[in-house]
C-alpha cells in the first residue's frame, strides 16, 4: 500500500513543476508503459491517465507555441531569412 501512496505523491509533485517538454514527453511515455502492462489498480490507472491527459495536452501547448514562433520566420526583399519576435503577450 505505502508504494500506491509514493506514486501518488510523486505525481502529485509532477504536476506542480513546470517541466520542459523533454521532461513531459519522458513521463508520458513512462505513464504510457505503465498503462500498457495492465498491472495497476483501476483507480490508479485513471489517475495515470488524466496526468497522461495533461501532460498531453501540455506538450500540445508547448508545440503549438514553438510552431507559433517558427512562422515569425519570414525572408526579406533581399532573400534574407530574418526573425521577428513573437510574444503571445502581443496578442
Amino acid at each position: 500500500m505505502e508504494g500506491n501512496k509514493t506514486k501518488k505523491s510523486n505525481s502529485s509533485k509532477a504536476k506542480k513543476k513546470n517541466k520542459t517538454f523533454e521532461e513531459a514527453m519522458n513521463e508520458l511515455e513512462e505513464i504510457v508503459q505503465l498503462l500498457e502492462k495492465g498491472d495497476l489498480p483501476l483507480e490508479e490507472s485513471i489517475e495515470y491517465f488524466q496526468r497522461g491527459i495533461e501532460l498531453s495536452r501540455e506538450c500540445t501547448k508547448k508545440l503549438d507555441e514553438i510552431e507559433k514562433r517558427i512562422t515569425m520566420l519570414i525572408e526579406n526583399e533581399n532573400g534574407e531569412v530574418i526573425e521577428e519576435s513573437f510574444s503571445l503577450e502581443d496578442k
